[in-house]
């Protein structure tokens, strides 16, 4: 059994395991440790077993896959079951502000797999402490399009920032002196949304079909990713995290537009 420590309440590190398991073609009973809600939701840990808080020995894993943050969300994660094999899935984050959280006795991988590209001292601690070092390309497992047409606005939450997402769009909008039609891809419609937004609850929502025009979302790394090969049409609006640095994520993506 893989046991995955995904700590957070959010989407991401969940959609994020989805692909490392598809692209790593990992199969067999999963185990996910996590607090997040979207758990629940069949279309995103379907066939997962779920559990908030474990002991993660007691689970008698044969493997164990740690998202995101090598000494858990809070600096929780001081050790790990003895002789089992260990993988990191590292991406950007404020290490500045990460950094502290980490034991004196540092947590140990037998590899981390590097997802973007890191701050460099949080790529040479990761070095200090795996075995084995190596750059990931993921791909998702496959998903139908979102047909829609016009512009998408994808977010999963909270409400107030895809109203911003929303608000961002209309201005665009309103300078280039169009009207077209959008659809909000997220869990729930959110109170407030204007009447003439159309709203899908979709998940995976990684796909644009044809008609879409343009892509707008926050700077998470799962979305960066995921609209990589649309880049010419997709607008990012980054939000402040405590631990993830979508502004610098935004900023590499903007670079990369061909000119």
């Amino acid at each position: 059994m893989i046991v995955c420590y995904a700590a957070g309440d959010g989407l991401g590190h969940l959609t994020r395991l989805r692909a490392v398991l598809h692209t790593l073609r990992r199969e067999g009973p999963v185990t996910v440790v996590t607090g997040s809600p979207f758990a629940a939701d069949p279309r995103v840990a379907g066939g997962w077993r779920v559990v908030e808080t474990a002991d993660l020995a007691a689970l008698r894993p044969d493997e164990v896959i740690v998202d995101a943050f090598p000494a858990g969300l809070r600096g929780e994660l001081a050790r790990l079951p003895p002789g089992v094999p260990t993988t990191h899935l590292a991406r950007l984050l404020l290490w500045d502000a990460y950094r502290p959280l980490l034991p004196a006795d540092p947590v140990r991988f037998d590899r981390t797999y590097v997802l973007e590209e890191l701050d460099p001292a949080h790529d040479a601690y990761l070095r200090t402490v795996s075995d084995e070092f190596a750059p990931l390309a993921l791909t998702d497992p496959p998903s139908e399009p979102v047909d829609v047409a016009g512009w998408l606005i994808v977010h999963s939450g909270p409400d107030a920032e895809t109203l911003q997402l929303v608000a961002y769009a209309e201005d665009m909008a309103s300078a280039e002196r169009v009207r077209p039609p959008m659809t909000l891809v997220s869990p729930a419609r959110p109170d407030g949304l204007p009447p003439h937004i159309a709203h899908l609850d979709v998940y995976p929502a990684g796909v644009p079909g044809p008609d879409v025009e343009r892509i707008i979302t926050a700077a998470g790394f799962n979305a960066v990713r995921q609209f990589a090969p649309w880049r010419d049409r997709h607008r990012m609006m980054p939000f402040p995290r405590s631990l993830d640095d979508q502004y610098t994520r935004a900023a590499r993506a903007r670079s990369r537009v061909p000119r």
